[in-house]
């Protein structure tokens, strides 16, 4: 998408962009450059966004709230 967005958490500040388009109420896979580093964030059936795919670990609350934060900016 371009724009590098922000994301608080643990009282430490995160830049990330996403690199999935389109984004819409369908979408149940993320691709986020996430500080420098591709991750891959995907919705599971129950609704939770978690971490997949190969490359940096990130904590699993981390993995929810960046997928939260792309929901709501997204309305998804």
């Amino acid at each position: 998408m371009g724009l590098p967005l922000r994301i608080t958490y643990n009282d430490t500040d995160h830049v990330y962009q996403i690199n999935t388009t389109p984004i819409n109420k369908a979408t149940t896979e993320l691709e986020i450059l996430l500080n420098g580093e591709k991750i891959i964030l995907q919705k599971d059936a129950r609704g939770a966004w978690i971490q997949m795919g190969e490359g940096p670990l990130i904590d699993p609350e981390l993995a929810q709230a960046l997928g939260r934060s792309v929901s709501l900016r997204f309305r998804m």
